[in-house]
């Protein structure tokens, strides 16, 4: 199958929590590592970065979390170039749901990312660590 998308595998899943030291602590308690801690001033919300192996975690505190069966929040897609996956995304009309192409202060030198609308109403966020 083709990759059309320059996909190249998952960066993380996106959990929002009401209490972010909890979660780390519950988290870390079954052999993850907390491998950045960060606060996202756009949102204000404290986001910490969990990864065992190759799974990753991203859990902010937005105090809205579910707290229910179906929490998570996205799914994190990595890509080898924003600006072309966003175009491509662009001209096959998918629903974008954040403000074209966005920049947080993540990781060594950043991250620009966009997120689209799934058919079941879930996050699909496209990223590129800088």
């Amino acid at each position: 199958m083709e990759n059309k998308y320059g996909i190249v595998g998952v960066a993380h899943v996106g959990l929002p929590t009401n209490d972010l030291q909890k979660t780390v602590e519950f988290y870390k308690g079954l052999g993850f590592e907390v491998i950045m801690q960060s606060y996202n001033e756009k949102a204000g919300e404290k986001v910490a970065f969990l990864q065992i192996k190759n799974y990753c975690i991203e859990t902010f505190e937005n105090g809205q979390a579910a707290m229910s069966d179906g929490a998570y929040q996205h799914v994190a897609l990595d890509v080898e170039d924003i600006e072309s996956m966003y175009q491509k995304i662009c001209n096959e009309k998918y629903t974008i749901i954040t403000d074209g192409i966005e920049e947080l202060p993540f990781w060594e030198n950043g991250v620009k990312f966009f997120m689209i609308k799934g058919p079941n109403e879930e996050r699909i966020e496209f990223c590129q660590k800088l």
